[in-house]
Parts: structure tokens; C-alpha cells; sequence
């Protein structure tokens, strides 16, 4: 999508979030945060996830005053802790190996900005559990999907589905990480209503 002048900015350069957003049919800027992801000793998955999310969008809001301001974040969280993003195909099955089997939780939070500077915030948890996954199984996953950039290993847009039994969501977006229902609601709030865009 282009526009010269578009007056949403998604903070991230995700191309799974890019095309939830287009879903959309908004005209938007992909403008990456760079911000620090780590989470803090003691914070918790939920509100390292809003954390997060808040920072992408207030960091990304200081370079395009004016404009809607879109920034969101996901975690995935288990008993064991947070899984971060594998980097190789031994983290990623070593990832895989350690929730299978295991009920797990992916956190996801929004923050839009509005034009006029208002903070709307968001955040659910998804709800999934993992089905028991043989050697060959992840091997087989790793190999296909190549899921280094994915928290845990989840990649949920593609076979990453296979790896579980259920999911439970009020939003059937919100595993992939930018959940639409939310993100319309949000941005109908913040003025700008995709139904009247086009």
C-alpha cells in the first residue's frame, strides 16, 4: 500500500503483521521500532508484552508527529518461563522439545497513538496447548518452516498449527501477532474507521 502521506504508521517491519494490517485496506507506513526487547528480571510475560508494545509505538510516534501510531508486541510464555526467538534450527528444536506436550500462552498487546497524542492500549492472552511432538515431527517443522525469527518457534501463520491441539482466542488474529478485531477497535477510537477509509 502507499500513499505520500499516509496517517498510519505500523511500527514493525513484520511482514506477517504487514499483511494482517493490509487486510485493512488503510493506506500505512511500515516503520521498525528499535527499541530494546529484553525483559526486565521480574516483570511478568503480560506486561512485558505491553511494555513492549507501548515502547515500539512511542519510539516510532517521535519520528511521525501527527499520525496514528500503531505498535504491538507478542510473547510466548510456558510453565519453564519465556521462549524468546530461537535464532538457529538447534534452538528452535530445542524450544520445541521443552513445550511439547505443555500448555502455553501467547501474550499480545497494542498501544495506538492517536493524532492528538491518546494512549489506547490493549492486551489478551491466547490460550494453546501443545500437542506431543516426536524428534521427527520438530526435526521435520524446523526444517520446513525455519522458525528462527519466531517466538518460540511458533510460526502460528504457517505449519506452526500443526503443533497444536487448541487454541482459545476472542480473536482468531491474535496468535499470528497483530489481532485485527483489536486493532479496528483501536483505531475506529483513534479516528480512523476503515469502513468510512474507503
Amino acid at each position: 500500500m502507499s500513499q505520500t502521506n499516509p496517517n498510519l504508521i505500523l511500527a514493525s517491519g513484520s511482514a506477517t503483521r504487514r499483511a494482517l494490517l493490509d487486510r485493512l485496506k488503510l493506506p500505512y507506513l511500515a516503520d521498525p521500532a528499535d527499541i530494546d526487547e529484553t525483559v526486565a528480571d521480574g516483570e511478568s510475560p503480560a506486561a512485558a508484552c505491553l511494555r513492549l508494545a507501548q515502547l515500539k509505538a512511542e519510539a516510532v510516534a517521535e519520528r511521525h508527529p501527527g499520525a496514528i501510531v500503531l505498535g504491538s508486541d507478542q510473547l510466548l510464555a510456558w510453565e519453564g518461563g519465556i521462549l524468546g526467538k530461537p535464532g538457529d534450527a538447534d534452538g528452535a528444536r530445542r524450544q520445541l522439545a521443552q513445550i511439547a506436550g505443555q500448555p502455553i500462552r501467547f501474550h499480545v498487546a497494542l498501544r495506538v497513538i492517536s493524532a492528538d497524542g491518546r494512549r489506547l492500549d490493549w492486551q489478551e492472552t491466547v490460550e494453546a496447548q501443545m500437542r506431543d511432538l516426536s524428534a521427527a515431527e520438530i526435526a521435520c517443522y524446523v526444517a520446513i518452516e525455519q522458525p528462527f525469527d519466531c517466538a518460540g518457534s511458533m510460526r502460528s501463520e504457517g505449519l506452526g498449527v500443526c503443533l497444536v491441539e487448541r487454541m482459545d482466542s476472542r480473536d482468531p488474529t491474535a496468535i499470528l501477532g497483530l489481532p485485527l478485531i483489536a486493532t479496528a477497535r483501536l483505531l475506529r477510537e483513534a479516528g480512523l474507521d476503515p469502513l468510512a477509509a474507503v
